[in-house]
């Protein structure tokens, strides 16, 4: 694969661009033949499993049907036009059909994915087709031990394959009937990071996302735009609908999880991140609802 995207590639890198640090060696690969694991009525739910190495950018690309991205190794960060979301392991990230999302890996990756059939009218893993179904937008949820080995019983095998036989086939759609009632029930957990339109802010806030204790403050954030506090302050009320610190805390949290999956203590993670463990806990609780270790996964280790 090119270490670098070429001309006619430019445009279509510029969303997965947007969450690469800078000076790094990437890796552009196309989404791969998804046209041979189209879901249809007869098979719902199908399975496909891509290894990747890190400093790995998937191009840009949607899918008619709804997809489920899971990774079983190495934390993932996908990529839709207005924001960012860490996919560590046992979370999975809920796509809508049509939404345009690119993948970034900085680590090497077992990526499993599943593209689920969606009916006339329908989004999600039920018959909801009301204008406030929660599944019309991209959701992280939690993946359930039953949930993961589900998952990876699916063939992930693509329709250039010998047919499955009857038996096969009989038991592929009990296992998407078992998966799809899972999902339905998997709890919600907000790891999204969303960004602005503005350039000027959406720069800085990409640098935020990079280094998190970057710019600890409104005003140090501020200092490096050229713009005034009160202007940033309005820019974030504006595009974001919310203040710089709230925001600032979202990034604090996905960049938790993400050294929660690489195997770091509670202790080690608030250090990292500038909090002593009480106050680290603290935060993840009242913007949670959740305890540390319950909101980083570590219910199961």
């Amino acid at each position: 694969m090119p270490s670098a995207a070429p001309p006619n590639r430019r445009r279509a890198t510029r969303l997965a661009d947007s969450t690469a640090p800078a000076n790094r060696a990437w890796q552009y690969v196309d989404s791969l033949t998804p046209h041979l694991f189209v879901p249809t009525a007869e098979r719902p739910v199908r399975a496909k499993l891509r290894e990747l190495g890190g400093d790995t950018q998937v191009l840009p690309h949607q899918h008619a049907w709804a997809q489920l991205a899971m990774s079983t190794t190495g934390t993932v960060h996908l990529r839709v036009p207005s924001a960012t979301f860490v996919v560590p392991p046992r979370r999975a990230l809920w796509i809508p059909p049509g939404v345009e999302h690119a993948v970034t890996l900085v680590e090497t990756a077992e990526l499993r994915t599943l593209y689920i059939h969606q009916a006339a009218g329908q989004c999600g893993p039920g018959l909801d087709d009301s204008p406030g179904n929660l599944w019309r937008r991209c959701r992280v949820l939690e993946v359930s031990e039953l949930m993961r080995a589900l998952v990876c019983d699916l063939p992930a095998l693509p329709d250039d394959a010998p047919p499955p036989t009857a038996l096969q086939l009989a038991r592929e759609r009990h296992v998407s009937a078992l998966l799809l009632d899972e999902l339905r029930q998997a709890t919600q957990l907000d790891l999204r990071v969303d960004m602005p339109r503005d350039k000027r802010l959406h720069s800085l806030c990409q640098a935020v996302l990079n280094d998190p204790l970057a710019h600890d403050s409104l005003q140090a954030f501020a200092h490096n735009s050229g713009a005034s506090p009160r202007t940033i302050a309005r820019l974030f009320r504006q595009e974001l609908g919310c203040t710089y610190l709230q925001w600032r805390q979202q990034v604090i949290l996905a960049k938790a999880v993400q050294l929660g999956a690489g195997g770091l203590a509670i202790g080690q993670i608030a250090a990292e991140l500038g909090y002593t463990p009480s106050a680290f806990s603290a935060m993840v609780q009242r913007a949670c609802g959740l305890s540390p270790v319950r909101f980083l996964g570590m219910q199961n280790r």
